[in-house]
């Protein structure tokens, strides 16, 4: 499990994210780098980390599912992911 303050942190930039993104497009647009520079940091969404929606890790991240490869393998040999199955050959 990762830190809270990790995970909070990310929520955190994800609504910075949120609230310079239609400023951010309009500064594009007119391709005002300057004025890009004088947002803050996280305002870019390039910042943001894919996490696991469960424990938080953000390594070996599996974007279809949104979780982390050791929940996702949890998940699926439990049975509680739709449509995937164990295979063997």
């Amino acid at each position: 499990m990762a830190k809270k303050s990790w995970i909070a942190r990310n929520e955190r930039k994800k609504q910075t994210v949120e609230k310079f993104a239609e400023l951010r497009l309009k500064l594009k647009a007119q391709k005002d780098y300057v004025g890009i520079s004088m947002l803050p940091r996280d305002a870019s969404p390039t910042r943001l980390v894919n996490r696991c929606e469960i424990t938080g890790r953000r390594r070996a991240f599996l974007r279809r599912f949104r979780l982390s490869r050791i929940t996702f393998r949890e998940l699926a040999s439990a049975g509680m992911l739709p449509g995937v199955t164990k295979s063997s050959w």
